[in-house]
């Protein structure tokens, strides 16, 4: 039986740099840096920005919204905890594991943000009907060199303006953990059943030496 420690300290870890960083944009890049700190000229920079939705910028909208996705993130935060300790347990693949510790924190980021930031930093929607579950998540990674029209020959997506997504620290874990886990599942099912095999293996030797010293 592995132990989900190393996991869940990999994952507070991370919740920690999410909100230092956006703490960081809040307290210190909004008064001395107007809100933006080029990192990359011409392409990428840090963009103080608020949104009250989903991941990337998106929203749910509806007075009820922000409440629904916070009980969803709340929910599918449960869910991951859960399968992070059972599938700990069962010796899963690392990479699996260290993902989904990844996904777990990135949720776990946002909402705090959700519950928390329209008290202690004041950012709730002036129309809100309480500060508390309607903090605004705070995004700053920006790519504005990805902005411009996408050229004709694209499909679908040709001659339309890009708008590249702003993003936070958080929103980055979750999505580096799911594509991990899309890129590498085949690979993490095969060294599981491999390993479970060996396992296997091991424990029928070793239950067969017991009988032959019995005997």
């Amino acid at each position: 039986m592995k132990s989900s420690l190393k996991y869940f300290l990999f994952a507070i870890l991370l919740i920690i740099i999410d909100q230092a960083i956006k703490l960081w944009m809040h307290y210190v890049v909004i008064p001395d840096h107007f809100g933006e700190i080029d990192l990359i000229p011409g392409f990428l920079k840090l963009h103080y920005i608020t949104n009250k939705g989903m991941a990337f910028g998106m929203e749910l909208g509806g007075d009820y919204g922000k409440l629904i996705l916070t009980a969803f993130r709340l929910v599918a935060m449960g869910v991951i905890i859960y399968m992070l300790e059972k599938l700990s347990r069962k010796g899963s693949p690392a990479g699996l594991l260290w993902s989904l510790a990844a996904i777990l924190a990135g949720a776990i980021g946002n909402v705090i943000d959700s519950i928390f930031y329209g008290v202690f930093l004041n950012n709730a929607p002036f129309d809100a009907p309480s500060p508390w579950f309607h903090g605004q998540v705070i995004d700053m990674f920006y790519a504005y060199g990805l902005d411009g029209y996408w050229p004709d020959w694209v499909p679908i997506l040709g001659g339309t303006y890009n708008n590249t997504p702003i993003f936070n620290f958080a929103d980055a874990c979750i999505f580096c953990g799911v594509v991990v886990i899309l890129i590498f599942q085949k690979s993490f099912i095969d060294n599981h059943e491999t390993e479970k095999e060996s396992e296997d293996q091991l424990t029928t030797v070793t239950n067969s030496e017991y009988d032959n010293e019995e005997n």
